[in-house]
């Protein structure tokens, strides 16, 4: 199995920026948990991120082309915004999580609304970073070819 775990603006920032809601774990923190994971359960998995919505489009459709099997995705901002990263997942059909390391529910009204949810299998929010190895399992579980 083969997953594509992407992040969108500011994820770069962990650790950084407002640890109250994210945490003090870094973004390399994060990519050595996830690499760490997938390794023990025998899963490929390719990390990005980018604070530029174009960039993850590209990541979305890059993940079609090299035959991913599952995408774990955390648009940042973008989940509020972006009918292009919607409109990319739509169209390669990848099984997708959408995950929020804080409860976004809980927050300012803007974060209420997710572009993306409609096109993802599962959302997962409020788990800091297990949220994303949560993701994954899930992915694995429900995906396997």
């Amino acid at each position: 199995m083969k997953i594509y775990v992407l992040n969108g603006p500011n994820l770069n920032m962990l650790g950084i920026r407002e640890p109250d809601q994210y945490g003090t774990a870094n973004y390399n923190d994060l990519v050595k948990k996830i690499k760490t994971h997938c390794k023990n359960k025998g899963i490929k998995v390719v990390t990005f991120q980018s604070n530029h919505e174009g960039d993850l489009v590209d990541a979305i459709q890059l993940a079609y082309l090299k035959n991913a099997d599952g995408i774990v995705i955390n648009p940042g901002a973008y989940t509020h915004t972006s009918i292009a990263i919607l409109d990319a997942v739509k169209a390669v059909s990848i099984p997708c999580v959408e995950v929020h390391i804080s409860k976004v529910e809980e927050r300012e009204d803007f974060r209420q609304v997710s572009f993306i949810r409609s096109a993802c299998q599962k959302t997962i929010t409020g788990k800091g970073l297990d949220g994303y190895i949560e993701a994954i399992d899930f992915l694995a579980e429900n995906y396997k070819d």
